[in-house]
């Protein structure tokens, strides 16, 4: 992870737990969750809010003041929008999105759910994603969430991700095996 990451990382962390553990305080981490999936869909959709989180012209004040009129907009729980307007005021907005995948981190973790990151050659059938993700709850213990994207350079198979942990099923990787294995034979 580069400096620059790894500063925004910690900082968006920081924040993050700060406004969790408000929100668990207050008994409101339902209200977070739909807060942080709000504010996901709007950073995703809003050319607009990604340039004025992220762009220097904007001052403090102006990024405090256009935080703030959306969190009232959005109707967004207090945690948040007192943690955001912290953040605008401090100049800090730029690690939003990071904010918000600590959010659903540790969403996720009080509820006892981890997310898989699946790539697979065509799209998983419903039964298919049931079924791996019953063959992860079993190896993790915990509720498994997919995510899922379509690579059609897989030829075949699926790369599944959780947490630290990789496997590759793809027959790409397999072709490639071969291929370094035949390098070293010839």
């Amino acid at each position: 992870m580069s400096e620059p990451a790894s500063i925004s990382a910690s900082i968006a962390g920081r924040y993050a737990l700060a406004i969790f553990e408000l929100s668990r305080e207050a008994n409101a981490l339902a209200a977070l969750e739909a807060d942080v999936s709000a504010l996901s869909e709007a950073l995703a959709g809003s050319d607009e809010l990604r340039e004025v989180i992220a762009s220097p012209v904007y001052t403090r004040d102006q990024q405090a003041a256009a935080i703030g009129a959306l969190a009232g907009k959005m109707g967004l729980s207090d945690p948040m929008k007192n943690g955001l307007q912290l953040m605008g005021a401090k100049r800090r907005l730029f690690v939003l999105p990071q904010l918000l995948k600590a959010l659903s981190d540790l969403i996720a973790d009080e509820k006892g759910e981890v997310t898989a990151d699946v790539t697979s050659a065509s799209k998983l059938s419903s039964a298919q994603a049931k079924k791996l993700a019953e063959v992860l709850k079993n190896q993790t213990g915990k509720t498994v969430k997919l995510n899922t994207a379509v690579d059609e350079s897989l030829i075949g198979g699926m790369i599944v991700k959780l947490g630290s942990r990789m496997v590759d099923t793809s027959i790409r990787s397999k072709l490639a095996s071969l291929k370094n294995a035949m390098k070293e034979v010839g």
